[in-house]
């Protein structure tokens, strides 16, 4: 079933043209991704495919009664709630029918009150009401908030949290877990990775497979579009061209269209050449002109191809060194660093050495720390323990994520060439348009520029230190796919040390050859790229599952062997009860006989007849020994049991 169709929409700002005659299909379960440099117009037509911009021509098919649900860039939750009550009013139908569940309960506990056929009928309306609570998921929202909300990294909070006391990236974090719980026909995502770590990332891909509905996104992050989509649909020159697979299939399946589409152009254009040629030498004898006019038709009937215009420009810079570094360039020894009075530290007993040549990639859940480190190697925060030490002739090139480094008022021009004034301004230009700033755009406010921009200038500014250590926060950052892989290329050729804090598991996987996971008490490496990390983590989480799976088994065989053993002393102890009791009875038996034995020796008949006499006296002195043995067995099994 088809959910939305985009056939031929164009759209444009005052003269600037976004759109043109673009062509789009949205089927049940569908897998999209719109890809496409900054300012292609992904955005835009995320928009109108929502309803949220007007276009100015063509035409937008969709089924009336669809369920739609999009995520802008920029969105985040305003609300005076908490955390819970606002994820629970997405099923506040649900909640209103509980009530009615509750009620209908009450009333059919007052039975003296109803005839027999009101209660039927309340019996009715509750059966029917209860199996429609549990086909919407009356039993299970619940379970659906708090998967959801732990899926996106809130399970350490309490859910009475008002949200006004959030962040900005958990208000962006909470409104895409709100739409994902809508669970809409059609889920509409710009940008849905931003504010996510690698962990919630992860959480996300899988929910994203498995969803119920068609997912259409827009994303630079190209590992999680590859875990993700199955369609793609790039924008290029204000046109979309669909192709079937994964990003990475996209991306094989576009070189070898191009280099198809170049083949058929070029044999084309030899093969109008051949005609050309044919007609101007043939036309004018008159033994060959039927047969040069016959070739001159073929040559107007012809549909002549475009020549495949390939990419578009792309940035183009590399980063070179002033000098050689010694061989260790940092050592990092139990560090620990904390904010102002906090009984706590964010981070403590780092360590970690770095030598020359190596590229390290530094991971771990958001909040533990890593920009935090990374400010600390430069010397822009004071740590509370532990030391930094920075090697011989090392020169540190810093690129921090929040762009603190550019001055707003400025212009482009002169954000560069006012730290290299000896350079020439033709070579500040010139570098610049490297980086996509050419013309006028060089004379743009820092102010004006979109986050993308300021990355590129922040790059360009990188590059013009020459340092042999780059310490880099998130440089993907607000770069296009395109901006990625020229920042990728330009890093695998870099003859220097790289230190960097990143989400981008693509971007991980290109440039590291370390990859250090950083905790609150330390840092662990794994010597590979991400995917090796992630094959590690994964033997390490089996490990562990096996080990605790063996200690449930030892348990268990302990359990039945401590039962077994239970088992025999209680009945030894049972044993040794009966024996008590069977002594003690021929205790009581046996001290009858001696009393009975003592009164008869008191009789004259007895004491006046010596051998009588002396006859009781033996037999009264082999009872009380046997008492006395008897005596002791039962002494010693009272002190065992």
């Amino acid at each position: 079933m088809i959910l939305m169709q985009v056939n031929g929409i164009s759209k444009a700002f005052g003269a600037d043209e976004i759109l043109s005659n673009i062509k789009l299909e949205v089927k049940e379960n569908d897998r999209i991704a719109l890809v496409g440099r900054n300012g292609a117009g992904k955005s835009t037509l995320l928009k109108i495919m929502a309803g949220e911009l007007t276009y100015d021509s063509g035409e937008l098919f969709k089924p009336k009664d669809l369920s739609l649900g999009y995520l802008s860039q920029h969105t985040a939750l305003d609300s005076n709630l908490t955390i819970w009550d606002e994820m629970l009013g997405v099923f506040s139908e649900l909640v209103s029918k509980e009530e009615e569940i509750r009620k209908l309960e009450n009333q059919m506990a007052d039975t003296a009150s109803l005839t027999e056929t009101a209660y039927q009928k309340l019996l009715h309306d509750y059966d029917q009401l209860q199996q429609v609570y549990q086909q919407s998921g009356g039993y299970t929202y619940e379970a659906d908030i708090k998967a959801v909300l732990t899926g996106l990294h809130f399970q350490d909070y309490d859910y009475s949290t008002p949200i006004t006391e959030l962040s900005g990236g958990q208000k962006t974090r909470l409104a895409l877990g709100k739409l994902l719980l809508t669970k809409p026909q059609l889920l509409i995502l710009d940008e849905p990775t931003n504010h996510l770590d690698i962990d919630t990332l992860g959480w996300l891909e899988n929910y994203l497979v498995s969803y119920p509905g068609a997912v259409v996104i827009v994303s630079h992050d190209r590992y999680f579009l590859d875990k993700t989509v199955s369609i793609v649909y790039e924008i290029s020159r204000h046109r979309t061209k669909k192709y079937h697979g994964s990003y990475s299939k996209f991306l094989d399946q576009k070189a070898l269209d191009y280099e198809k589409d170049l083949k058929e152009f070029e044999k084309q254009q030899s093969e109008i050449k051949k005609l050309e040629d044919f007609v101007q030498r043939n036309i004018v004898r008159a033994s060959t002109t039927k047969r040069a006019q016959s070739r001159r038709k073929q040559l107007e009937k012809i549909e002549r191809l475009d020549r495949p215009q390939g990419d578009e420009s792309s940035a183009s810079f590399s980063f070179q060194i002033n000098r050689r570094s010694g061989n260790d360039v940092l050592k990092i020894d139990q560090l620990a660093f904390g904010y102002g009075d906090a009984t706590e530290n964010i981070f403590e007993d780092v360590k970690l050495h770095v030598n020359r040549g190596e590229r390290i990639a530094l991971v771990g859940p958001n909040g533990v720390g890593k920009t935090t480190l990374l400010k600390a190697i430069m010397g822009k925060l004071t740590p509370n323990g532990g030391n930094i030490q920075i090697g011989t002739n090392v020169q540190i090139g810093y690129y921090d994520q929040e762009q603190a480094n550019l001055t707003s008022s400025k212009t482009v021009l002169l954000e560069l060439w006012d730290e290299y004034p000896t350079e020439n301004e033709k070579d500040i230009r010139t570098i610049l348009g490297n980086f996509l700033f050419s013309g006028d755009d060089v004379l743009k406010p820092v102010s004006a520029l979109s986050g993308g921009e300021k990355a590129r200038l922040a790059l360009a500014k990188l590059m013009m230190q020459k340092a042999n250590l780059l310490i880099l926060d998130e440089p993907t950052n607000h770069l296009d796919i395109d901006s990625k892989e020229v920042l990728e290329a330009a890093l695998l050729d870099f003859p220097g040390t790289i230190v960097f804090v990143s989400h981008d598991r693509y971007f991980i996987n290109k440039i590291t050859d370390q990859v250090a996971e950083m905790q609150r008490d330390g840092i662990t490496i794994y010597l590979g790229d991400y995917d090796y990390y992630i094959e590690k983590k994964e033997e390490e989480a089996e490990l562990k599952r096996l080990q605790q799976t063996e200690e449930v088994f030892k348990k268990a065989d302990q359990r039945k062997r401590d039962f077994k053993m239970e088992k025999q002393l209680q009945s030894q102890r049972r044993k040794k009860e009966r024996r008590i009791q069977e002594l003690e009875t021929i205790i009581e038996q046996y001290e009858l006989e001696i009393e009975k034995l003592e009164e008869k020796m008191t009789g004259p008949e007895v004491y006046q007849d010596h051998e009588k006499a002396l006859a009781l006296t033996e037999e009264t002195s082999n009872l009380k020994q046997k008492v006395e043995g008897f005596m002791e067995e039962w002494t010693a099994l009272q002190e065992e049991a």
